[in-house]
């Protein structure tokens, strides 16, 4: 198995579209009230877009892409913006192993910060177990970073 964390193009975003609805959609499983994700995560034009400013990647193995990720720097921050994974591929540590290669890749950021929906306990338990620190909640989100020591 060779796994690769690759920028995306634009003749990417059809594949992490389709992946990123049925990442997203599968919440329902884990306390969503209904099928659905952040914005833009079932357009083609969102992820196009983020193709064009430089901002989408893909997990590949083997050659197939089956996950990806939207990530957005500013200066030495960086906004984790979303990871998916097809969701035939959930609990293989592909999700760990994106993480570890977004900051593995980006040696310049000093903080990476993050948020998921409250009600999503596998994300959250997820983020924790990455070493990312809850620094506030609102009523839907909790917000988390990581700092470089």
């Amino acid at each position: 198995m060779s796994l690769q964390f690759l920028k995306a193009g634009t003749a990417d975003a059809v594949s992490l579209v389709a992946i990123s609805k049925h990442a997203f959609d599968s919440d329902v499983e884990v306390g969503a009230s209904c099928a659905g994700g952040p914005p833009g995560y079932n357009s083609l034009a969102y992820h196009t877009k983020m193709a064009r400013m430089g901002c989408l990647y893909k997990l590949m193995e083997d050659y197939k892409t089956i996950g990806g990720a939207i990530l957005f720097t500013k200066d030495d921050g960086m906004n984790i913006g979303r990871i998916f994974v097809e969701p035939e591929h959930f609990h293989k540590g592909y999700g760990s192993f994106m993480m570890q290669q977004i900051e593995e890749h980006f040696p310049e950021i000093k903080i990476f910060t993050l948020d998921t929906p409250i009600w999503n306990v596998r994300t959250n338990a997820f983020y924790h177990k990455l070493g990312y620190t809850e620094v506030r909640r609102d009523s839907d989100f909790v917000y988390y970073e990581k700092r470089r020591p």
